[in-house]
């Protein structure tokens, strides 16, 4: 049983995050908190798993009282945010200072019963999520990996390279991003996160990355030294155009309950590039991205997974592992060096996918 206590001074968002969480068995909601001051002393008495947070609060903003609570009594935390760009920034800056998730609130865009889905699913993340301590704004690592004058052949749009995260993904991807240099192939990113929120998130790996990073438009070119975010609530998809690749944004079902999904981005990269991409899965809870990934290795590509010492949750690349998706396991910080090698062994192969999707 996950024991929740819920923090937001609304009294309606209260309840109904309340009655939406309570009707999962596995949940219990133990208390509520109207602002950050009862929510220490409740948090001291319930000892709740996992707490969801509201970051527009009385007393003591949200961000505040989660730097405190990361410095002295770490727990797992879901924040629950108004979809604004500005809340879109601050919940970036959540995410940086240890919460794990962040979900739009009920009536900002989505039903309330989604709304519970969607939290449900946080908040089992969250509790299964391992301790971290969190990264400082703009900590990760700036110092790129170097390319030996032998890899400026990558400079050339019959490469691509995928990345697929949910839990955790905001520093995952950080990380390696900045790892990468700015030549580096044509790149596309599914980051399970919601609608507005990745903007934020692609304009603030954009300041600390060498490579260009901008939430994907649809028909955008996928060019060298450029990193596309697929944009909250909206499926990516790659496509052949010519000796081109371009992505294409589309409505559609979500899969794995997400949208957009890794699963199909990735089945995409492996019809439209087949060998000659590279695809990485990242941390995250579920198995969002595993046969995508699956399909990648199947058509040529180079498949790179996640190791569980490195992440918040060794879901996704676990079931990966399990179907034979990975090439390579390894821990995050290894992962920028074996896409270097990978796509320098690699010879561009203009028939793109050798094997259709399964």
């Amino acid at each position: 049983m996950i024991k929740v206590l819920v923090v937001d001074d609304s009294a309606v968002v209260r309840k109904v995050l309340t009655e939406q969480l309570s009707r999962f068995e596995d949940i219990e909601i133990v208390g509520s908190a109207t602002d950050p001051y009862v929510a220490r002393d409740k948090i001291m008495a319930l000892r709740p798993d996992v707490i969801t947070l509201d970051l527009e609060m009385p007393r003591m903003d949200g961000l505040s009282f989660l730097a405190r609570l990361m410095k002295h009594y770490p727990l797992p935390v879901v924040v629950v945010s108004s979809l604004t760009p500005a809340n879109s920034e601050i919940a970036l800056r959540a995410l940086e200072l240890g919460a794990v998730e962040v979900i739009a609130k009920p009536g900002s865009q989505f039903s309330t019963p989604e709304v519970g889905g969607r939290l449900v699913r946080a908040i089992r993340a969250a509790a299964a999520a391992r301790r971290f301590q969190p990264l400082p704004l703009g900590s990760a690592s700036r110092s790129p990996v170097p390319f030996p004058p032998a890899l400026s052949l990558l400079q050339t749009t019959h490469k691509v390279l995928a990345i697929g995260a949910s839990t955790g993904g905001t520093k995952a991807i950080e990380v390696l991003l900045s790892a990468l240099p700015a030549s580096t192939p044509g790149t596309v990113i599914v980051q399970h996160m919601p609608e507005h929120f990745t903007r934020a998130f692609a304009e603030r790996l954009n300041r600390v990355c060498q490579m260009e990073v901008r939430e994907a438009r649809d028909q955008d070119d996928v060019v060298s030294g450029v990193a596309l975010v697929a944009p909250g609530n909206r499926h990516m998809l790659l496509e052949r155009n010519g000796a081109r690749y371009q992505v294409k944004l589309v409505d559609g079902p979500p899969v794995h309950h997400q949208r957009p999904a890794v699963d199909v981005l990735f089945h995409s990269v492996a019809r439209g590039a087949g060998r000659n991409a590279v695809g990485v899965l990242l941390t995250g809870m579920g198995a969002d991205g595993a046969r995508g990934l699956l399909a990648l290795r199947e058509s040529g590509a180079h498949t790179i997974a996640e190791d569980e010492s490195s992440c918040v949750v060794f879901g996704m690349p676990k079931e990966a592992i399990k179907l034979g998706a990975a090439t390579q396991v390894v821990p995050l910080p290894q992962i920028a060096p074996a896409i270097l090698a990978a796509l320098k062994s690699q010879r561009p192969h203009a028939g793109g996918a050798s094997v259709p999707r399964a």
